[in-house]
């Protein structure tokens, strides 16, 4: 549960401290925003990159920005790796996000690590263990990963 809301947690997929969701697919790693994540910015008003395909990235590198009906914040990077290519009908129509986050929500695809992150299990357990601090981070900086 997030509070009173269900919180929605597919099995197979990796999880991220900065509150994304990984998949492997052929092209490396498949990444969006996790239920949780999707729940507490509410409305995706606009996303935009700052790095590009072919751009190799740091782990917690700000990678993008993103306008919700919650806040303005920065993207951080959820694992270190080549940024593969973005999802274009997410940069064209954001609310994709909040409509179908795990399917035609997804954000990027990476050359990366894809045994990074947490399962569900340990990623439920950040969450009850973070349950306050992590609501606050995201609500003033979106997926940062801090501390």
């Amino acid at each position: 549960m997030m509070g009173k809301y269900a919180a929605v947690m597919m099995p197979g997929l990796r999880y991220h401290r900065t509150h994304f969701w990984s998949r492997p697919s052929d092209a490396g790693s498949t990444f969006g925003f996790t239920s949780y994540a999707i729940r507490l910015m509410q409305d995706v008003y606009f996303l935009d990159w700052q790095v590009n395909a072919g751009d190799k990235v740091k782990l917690l590198e700000q990678i993008g920005h993103i306008e919700t009906s919650k806040a303005v914040s920065d993207l951080f990077a959820p694992v270190a790796g080549m940024v593969k290519s973005f999802n274009q009908e997410v940069l064209s129509d954001p609310s994709l996000i909040n409509v179908d986050g795990f399917g035609k929500g997804w954000l990027f695809e990476m050359e990366c690590d894809a045994t990074a992150g947490m399962d569900v299990h340990e990623y439920m357990k950040f969450l009850e263990d973070n349950w306050e601090k992590t609501q606050r981070m995201l609500k003033g900086k979106i997926n940062s990963g801090d501390d």
